[in-house]
């Protein structure tokens, strides 16, 4: 099977919302027809609502910079499916990929199983058989969807890490705070120990009540001598000298939650300093044209993080914002936090089968486009001084990414 063959039939089997199953059982029965690959390799595993994916970045970056072989595995993708699983800091290969597929659908095959493995369930699988097969020592497994029924959760983690939860994928966990931090408890494991990202009071509680092990709460290391720009942020916590490279002020929650976790595992925070996460308040600089801001803001909370982050350091400057966005999101709230600070909207779409239409999304003036290349071609009159925000999700996000970064 080739790897556009793979990845097909991965799409195939639709994406990871629509086709959750909440339970573990299949993803049990594959990954002991292919031998337990989930036990080769000691694990973090990190959930949250927002941050999970940079911090979980940070937190391998660090470990490779200390020279521990080191695994990151992560979703979505922003272009490619290969990179969700990273191995010392890079995408394994399209043939490394179809080749473990092939593995884990032919186990499957001969399961017998009431349904395939879905989409995600492949890809966290193959993940296991990748690690085994590359001997990695620690990987960062974050969560994909809630925490007590996602496919990661069936490896027995050395250290659980929780960022801040916030409400997202309510119609999945829960239409309370308290339900949607339940669900991500879930990962929470005996006598493992546990670092807490600064939360909600309520949350806070819930977390320290489920937890089942020794835990540290972030907010109890003070973070001193801070500095904040628009390319990252330096600061300490404790002895421990952090520079994030991610921006944005709420990166130095994430980073700080990483550097504890790094602490906890025995290791210098030194190596966050070389994190790259492409897609998150990435800014992109042409010769010839405005700058270019991706940032993949898919929820309220990364909506509110990207709109302080444009008062702080885009104000004065005209913005040019492409909108696209999943039906299963609060477009209405996502959309009264971003659209007033645009000078000019274009809405589009990507090409995935849970995109909104754009024309369902009510704005005032804006532009209407039906696919991310023709959403690009519409700030062709953005002058040089302006910027260009692409946001919303982060499958236009890739797609936009794939147009115009080399």
């Amino acid at each position: 099977m080739t790897y556009a063959e793979a990845v097909h039939y991965l799409y195939s089997l639709g994406n990871e919302i629509q086709t959750a199953k909440f339970d573990l059982e299949r993803i049990k029965k594959v990954l002991e027809a292919l031998g337990n690959p989930q036990r080769a390799c000691r694990f973090v595993h990190v959930a949250g609502t927002n941050g999970k994916g940079s911090t979980s970045a940070m937190i391998e970056s660090g470990l490779r910079a200390a020279g521990v072989a080191s695994a990151l595995y992560t979703s979505p993708h922003l272009v490619e499916p290969t990179e969700r699983i990273q191995i010392k800091g890079q995408p394994v290969t399209p043939e490394q990929f179809a080749a473990t597929f092939e593995q884990v659908h032919a186990a499957a095959g001969e399961l017998h199983l009431d349904f395939h493995p879905t989409y995600f369930e492949c890809v966290t699988a193959m993940a296991f058989l990748l690690f085994r097969q590359a001997r990695v020592q620690i990987a960062v497994l974050e969560v994909g969807l809630g925490g007590t029924l996602d496919a990661t959760n069936v490896v027995d983690p050395e250290l659980c890490v929780i960022t801040p939860i916030d409400f997202d994928h309510q119609a999945f966990l829960g239409d309370t705070i308290e339900r949607i931090a339940g669900e991500k408890a879930g990962i929470l494991k005996p006598d493992v120990p546990a670092i807490f990202a600064e939360q909600r009071p309520q949350v806070e509680a819930l977390l320290v009540a489920r937890a089942q092990g020794p835990y540290t709460l972030a907010r109890d290391w003070l973070i001193t001598d801070l500095h904040i720009d628009a390319r990252g942020s330096r600061f300490r916590v404790g002895d421990m000298q952090v520079e994030c490279p991610l921006a944005g002020e709420h990166q130095v929650e994430n980073a700080r939650t990483a550097a504890l976790a790094l602490r906890q595992l025995g290791y210098s925070s030194a190596g966050i300093a070389q994190t790259r996460w492409p897609g998150r308040l990435e800014q992109v600089k042409r010769s010839d044209g405005p700058e270019i801001l991706f940032d993949g803001a898919h929820n309220i909370a990364g909506a509110r993080a990207l709109a302080k982050y444009l008062h702080r350091f885009y104000a004065g400057r005209r913005v040019w914002i492409v909108f696209g966005v999943m039906r299963d999101k609060a477009v209405a709230e996502i959309a009264s936090l971003l659209f007033p600070l645009a000078h000019k909207i274009i809405l589009t779409r990507p090409d995935n089968s849970r995109a909104m239409p754009p024309e369902s999304i009510r704005a005032a003036g804006a532009i209407l486009t039906h696919s991310v290349v023709e959403a690009l071609a519409a700030t062709r009159e953005a002058a040089p001084e302006d910027v260009v925000l692409i946001t919303g999700s982060l499958y236009v996000v890739g797609e936009a990414r794939a147009a115009l970064v080399e």
